[in-house]
């Protein structure tokens, strides 16, 4: 006598992207073998991916794994089954409560948000610095240059990193001095300049989106053909 197939129930996850990935896990630790942070705080990738089959989000949640975790990649690359654990991670960042984002990911994302970079240059300190910078490039050995600013027609428009400015400005010249030594016709935006998408990293999918919008929308307002992000 035949007996029916017994149903295992499985506890509900809200980190699962597609409810059959996690099931398909052989946790073979191929994914942990090439992760960079595998054994911090005695995790790594697999462990990440039993935790959501299982449905043990709060643990995942707010453990310091999604965060350590680099987001580079390998471990998915390296799957043979093709669970997708950059979401699975993503997924955990964005469901930890904001005001427990770890370091200034958050507070960065807010900043740019509001006022177009991650760390709230002003915009007239911001056009100060270009012009002051031109100056220097001059006095340095290049005659004529300046730093274009919302240059309809440029090919390329460039965003900038705004730890450069606030911190390490020289560090821009070196993309200048390739544009001046090119004659490329480029440009770099008077607002939203920033080129690091803070959104991306803290799991904030509507502020990435509208930072990458501003990136975007300044390109297509100078007709540029070339959006360069040296970040």
């Amino acid at each position: 006598m035949s007996q029916e197939p017994i149903k295992l129930g499985k506890r509900e996850s809200k980190l699962r992207v597609d409810p059959k990935w996690a099931d398909v896990c052989l946790t073979c630790g191929t994914c942990a073998g090439g992760c960079p942070v595998t054994g911090v705080d005695g995790m790594d990738p697999r462990k990440a991916v039993r935790m959501a089959a299982l449905g043990l989000d709060e643990e995942l949640i707010n453990s310091r794994f999604p965060w350590v975790c680099t987001l580079c990649g390998r471990c998915e690359r390296a799957c043979p089954m093709g669970v997708e654990i950059l979401a699975m991670m993503r997924t955990a960042r964005g469901l930890r409560e904001r005001d427990k984002v770890p370091g200034p990911i958050h507070k960065g994302t807010m900043m740019s948000m509001e006022r177009g970079n991650n760390l709230g240059i002003p915009h007239d300190d911001w056009l100060f610095l270009l012009a002051d910078m031109s100056k220097e490039m001059e006095d340095e050995g290049f005659p004529g240059f300046y730093v274009p600013v919302d240059k309809v027609g440029a090919r390329v428009i460039s965003t900038v990193n705004s730890k450069e400015p606030f911190g390490e400005p020289d560090d821009m010249k070196f993309w200048w001095k390739i544009y001046y030594a090119a004659h490329e016709s480029w440009t770099v935006s008077s607002e939203n300049w920033e080129g690091v998408t803070w959104g991306l990293f803290g799991g904030d999918d509507e502020s990435m989106k509208e930072q990458a919008r501003r990136v975007l929308e300044n390109a297509r307002n100078v007709k540029a053909e070339v959006l360069l992000l040296p970040e």
